[in-house]
């Protein structure tokens, strides 16, 4: 079965049409009995685009899912919310929040602080999307029963994660090692979600994206599914569409 979703309210729309598409055929397949409706917070939770609802369906029928695509597209936004319906219907035991600390040019090492002051700000979208989706006390639970954990990166060699949901958010600045050894923590009955932006990348010049890389080298392993969103998936402001649009024509008039 799939998954439906639906972003915060009062988030436009980008393409109408498309999300009144998207939304029929949701409402369709779970008449049919073919998805699995979301609710937090008591509201159903619908996709905004037929990529956004392919998303969801692959995250259902695959163990690990990259979705690469443009900021405003709700990569992160509908992993944590797979996650969660996850963890409520005790299909894991708990939900892994990654992200490498690149961004700048810092890393943990030179930030202040204790462990947790210093991964919380790269994680802050992560915990955005948790309290759209959960009360302020039950994240705060899932968190003291450690049914919800942050794992720094850097943090991960030699686990093995089972019984887990695991979100890789900005994929695209794990380098090739790092993405090797993080697909590799998978353990059983476990998901993995990685999103990241191939436009974004925040790694040192000449250093190779493992997420450029893991495309290149997954794509035909079963199991495993690459979901491609674009400018028509975005769903923040109107104008972060023709943002996006016009930096990429310029981007590839400069190539």
């Amino acid at each position: 079965m799939g998954l439906l979703t639906k972003f915060r309210k009062g988030v436009p729309a980008v393409n109408q049409p498309e999300a009144t598409i998207a939304h029929k055929q949701a409402e369709a397949a779970a008449a049919a009995g073919e998805h699995e409706a979301i609710f937090h917070k008591g509201k159903l939770f619908e996709p905004k685009s037929k990529t956004q609802l392919a998303y969801l369906k692959s995250i259902q029928t695959h163990d690990i899912v990259f979705a690469i695509g443009p900021a405003g597209t709700g990569k992160t936004y509908l992993a944590v919310a797979a996650a969660v319906h996850a963890l409520r219907k005790r299909e894991v035991k708990k939900i892994i929040l990654a992200r490498p600390a690149v961004e700048a040019g810092e890393s943990l090492g030179f930030l202040p602080g204790d462990l947790e002051e210093k991964v919380n700000p790269y994680l802050r979208p992560l915990y955005d999307a948790l309290y759209d989706m959960m009360d302020v006390d039950e994240v705060a639970k899932c968190f003291d029963r450690e049914m919800i954990e942050i794992a720094p990166l850097a943090y991960m060699r030699g686990r093995t994660l089972n019984q887990a949901f695991i979100i890789l958010d900005e994929a695209q600045n794990c380098t090739y090692s790092q993405m090797k050894m993080f697909l590799t923590r998978l353990g059983m009955s476990s998901k993995m979600v990685l999103t990241g932006d191939v436009t974004q990348i925040d790694l040192p010049r000449g250093q190779l994206s493992g997420l450029v890389e893991a495309k290149k080298i997954l794509t035909d392993v079963e199991g495993i599914d690459f979901i491609q969103m674009d400018d028509k998936d975005v769903v923040r402001h109107p104008l972060v569409r023709g943002i996006i649009k016009a930096y990429e024509s310029h981007e590839t008039a400069q190539r």
